[in-house]
C-alpha cells in the first residue's frame, strides 16, 4: 500500500509514523507512507496556501489551486479522475463537516493500493476541492480541532494495522474480535493479580479470568463486551 499525506505541518508526522506498528509495517515493506508539504505547490514566493473567504467572514480558507497541483503530481496528472473512480488513488480531506471515521471505513480503505490524505487547516477548505477533487471528507468526532493532522494520523493508524502482517499477533484480527464491520472490546487484565494503592485499597482481577475455564471466561467476556 502507498499512502501520501498533504499538510502544511509535515514535521509533526514523522515521530508517530516512525514508531510502533506503523514504523514496523513500513520497514517490512507493507506500506510506503510519504508526507508532503502542501506549500511546495504554492504559486507565489511566500508559499501561500490560504486566503480570505469570498463573502467575508472570520478565518482563512485553504486554497484549491495548490491542492489541485499537488494531486496532479501525486496521481500522475489524474487528479480530476480520482473522484470519478478513474484514477488509481482514493483522496480524502479532513473536515469538521465530514462523517465520523469508523472501523468499517478503515477495513474498506485497507484494501486500497493508493490513498491520499489532505489535512485541512484554517477555517475551512475551498469547497471546490471537497466537491470535485476528493472521494470523501471525514472527521474523528463532533468537535473542532486546529487542523486535520491528528485525524489523518488516526485514519492512517487504523488502516495500516489492518494490513496482513502489520500486527505481531494476528489473533487481534480474528472474526471473534469483530461483529460485522464493527469492533468488539471487553475488560482486560494482566499482572499483578493483586494491586494495592497508596490508600491501602486492593484492586483484584476477576476470579473467572484466573480459573483456567475457557468456556466460563468466554461467557464472562460476552457479558462484558462493548461494541463500537
Amino acid at each position: 500500500m502507498k499512502i501520501d499525506i498533504l499538510t502544511i505541518l509535515p514535521d509533526v508526522f514523522k515521530p508517530y509514523l516512525d514508531s510502533s506498528i506503523l514504523g514496523r509495517a513500513a520497514q517490512q515493506g507493507l506500506v510506503k507512507i510519504k508526507v508532503h508539504n502542501l506549500r511546495d505547490w504554492a504559486t507565489d514566493n511566500h508559499k501561500t496556501v490560504d486566503d480570505a473567504p469570498f463573502g467575508g467572514g472570520a478565518g482563512m480558507v485553504l486554497m484549491v489551486e495548490p491542492i489541485y497541483k499537488a494531486l496532479q503530481t501525486l496521481t500522475g496528472g489524474k487528479a480530476e479522475k480520482c473522484r470519478r473512480g478513474l484514477g488509481d488513488a482514493k483522496v480524502f480531506i479532513t473536515s469538521s463537516r465530514g462523517k465520523k471515521f469508523n472501523q468499517k471505513q478503515a477495513w474498506a480503505l485497507s484494501r486500497e493500493n493508493h490513498l491520499i490524505f489532505i489535512a485541512g487547516r484554517y477555517e475551512a477548505t475551498d469547497e471546490r476541492a471537497l466537491k470535485y477533487l476528493a472521494d470523501g471528507t471525514f472527521s474523528i468526532g463532533p468537535y473542532i480541532l486546529t487542523g486535520g493532522e491528528l485525524p489523518v494520523m488516526v485514519a492512517v493508524d487504523a488502516i495500516v494495522r489492518l494490513l496482513p502482517g502489520a500486527l505481531g499477533d494476528e489473533n487481534s484480527l480474528k472474526p471473534e474480535f469483530r461483529e460485522g464491520d464493527r469492533g468488539v472490546s471487553f475488560p482486560q487484565y494482566t499482572r499483578p493479580e493483586l494491586f494495592k494503592t497508596q490508600a491501602n485499597k486492593t484492586l483484584k482481577v476477576p476470579k473467572v479470568l484466573l480459573s483456567g475455564h475457557h468456556a466460563e471466561i468466554k461467557i464472562w467476556r460476552e457479558s462484558k463486551k462493548r461494541i463500537f
